[in-house]
């Protein structure tokens, strides 16, 4: 999933706490990323969550009354949990199609978690070798939201994975008009 500007009002702290291994003792520490320019003195630079992939801006899903935008819907919830308090973003040091990757916790809540619980990402875990308990805490999440029919759970979809790669479902064919919001099933 990729964090926007957002995520940014907190980098500057969170980068901080990154250590790549092309810095020395007494060294600023740095990450290489792609950033852009919010205005002339404020960047952004997008970081991966590592161990949860989430639907994809434009993915539909399909519910019991149709497809609707579970992408936004997941892009909705990572805003609103990035609105609701301090991030904190540690960097794992590793890259995902040429981002940093790293962890999120929003005043200490987990946002992989968080999008996996509410049915909008799934798990990952090889991503998480080396954070054994995170990778628990993700399945443990995605149990819950499967029991519960959270989110895209309630229907059918795509794994964001595969739907990078191209397959789509019936509703979401190439050319298919494109769904607005309130086709979202309610409640979900």
């Amino acid at each position: 999933m990729r964090l926007s500007s957002l995520a940014m009002l907190v980098l500057t702290s969170a980068c901080s706490a990154a250590t790549p291994a092309d810095t020395g003792p007494g060294e600023p520490r740095a990450i290489t990323a792609r950033g852009r320019a919010l205005d002339g003195d404020t960047v952004s630079v997008d970081i991966r969550l590592s161990g949860a992939d989430a639907f994809e801006r434009r993915q539909l899903c399909r519910g019991n009354a149709g497809c609707w935008q579970c992408g936004k819907a997941a892009q909705d919830l990572a805003a609103r949990a990035l609105k609701s308090g301090n991030a904190v973003i540690r960097l794992t040091g590793t890259a995902s199609y040429g981002r940093p990757v790293g962890t999120v916790t929003i005043d200490g809540r987990d946002l992989g978690e968080t999008m996996i619980a509410a049915g909008f990402a799934v798990p990952v875990t090889g991503y998480l070798r080396n954070d054994p308990a995170r990778a628990t805490r993700y399945v443990a999440a995605y149990d819950r939201a499967v029991a519960a029919h959270a989110g895209a759970h309630a229907g059918y979809f795509i794994d964001p994975a595969r739907w990078r790669r191209g397959e789509r479902l019936s509703c979401e064919a190439r050319g298919s008009p494109r769904l607005p919001r309130s086709s979202r099933p309610s409640g979900r």
